[in-house]
């Protein structure tokens, strides 16, 4: 979010030598200077923001949660979601109970890559969604589960599943698990003046992973069971990111045995995104990729993470 400023044009000047100021005003900024500038902004606000995610010890009240969302910042409040009645109950044989065989959208990749850059086999770069079904519910459960426990060796061309839609879910295919959580977070709430727009709940495993990208929404995010790992940018570093229109393709199923390929979307327009990886920062850089500071932040059980809106 970047700051409004204000600015005043002197009229005593502009009266006096109206040239100078036509001369101004018709001087193109060269491409140096353009990337000088953006050196600058990415360096300064480096110089006046830490590399750090704030941990608050306890929730914050609104006024100081809206100095967070003015600032374009994220903070953790450690275990403060602790006392939800979802963080004390959920588990797989509680889901399994609640839940039982519910039809549940799932998307399946072949690396847990949903959503993501892929390069194909003539090293073209493609935006590729992932393949969308349903199932019942304590089917998906049982698969997750084993797919975490399988071997490493084994895993080898073994889907990955991800419940992921963000279609405020918890209120349509999971709203038996609905009376689980809060009816809202009070400190967003009060502050933003508003209800949350959508409640989603995501159930994946360590093979899921979710690219870069950019939300338009403020999000808190609740952490119930397992840990998730965190990598953000700020919207200063958009230059760092190498975003670039790419085509768009979708994971599709090919034979009985579910292996999936890709398959292009020929009539889809290109589509905007960061193509750069801060973990793996040394490929598809940019000249201002190496200037990034990512913040990176684990959550654990009960843990709640404010993601600030692009």
């Amino acid at each position: 979010m970047a700051p409004i400023t204000g600015s005043q044009r002197a009229s005593k000047g502009f009266e006096q030598r109206p040239e100078i100021l036509q001369d101004h005003a018709n001087q193109q900024p060269t491409m140096e200077t353009i990337r000088t500038a953006i050196t600058a902004a990415i360096s300064n606000y480096h110089d006046f923001n830490p590399a750090t995610i704030d941990e608050l010890a306890e929730e914050p009240s609104p006024l100081e949660f809206m100095r967070y969302v003015s600032r374009n910042r994220p903070f953790v409040v450690r275990r403060a979601a602790a006392n939800w009645t979802a963080v004390k109950k959920w588990d797989a044989e509680y889901l399994r109970e609640k839940m039982g065989r519910e039809e549940v959208q799932v998307t399946v990749t072949p690396l847990g890559n949903a959503d993501a850059v892929v390069e194909d086999t003539n090293g073209q770069l493609l935006f590729v969604q992932p393949y969308e079904t349903t199932e019942p519910f304590n089917e998906f459960l049982s698969y997750v589960q084993a797919d975490s426990a399988c071997p490493l060796e084994q895993r080898e061309g073994r889907n990955v599943k991800y419940a992921q839609t963000q279609n405020d879910n918890l209120h349509t295919e999971y709203s038996t698990l609905l009376p689980d959580i809060p009816s809202s977070i009070p400190f967003a709430r009060i502050a933003l003046d508003q209800e949350a727009d959508a409640i989603n709940l995501w159930i994946g495993n360590a093979r899921s992973t979710t690219a870069l990208h950019k939300d338009n929404y403020e999000n808190v995010y609740v952490q119930i069971r397992g840990q998730k790992h965190f990598v953000l940018l700020s919207p200063t570093e958009i230059p760092c990111v190498n975003e670039q229109p790419l085509p768009q393709a979708h994971y599709a199923p090919n034979g009985e045995k579910g292996e999936l390929v890709i398959e292009r979307d020929l009539e889809a327009e290109d589509l905007p995104f960061a193509t750069w990886d801060p973990d793996a920062p040394t490929e598809r850089m940019t000249r201002w990729s190496g200037l990034a500071r990512p913040l990176r932040c684990t959550l654990g059980e009960g843990d709640v993470l404010y993601l600030p809106a692009m």
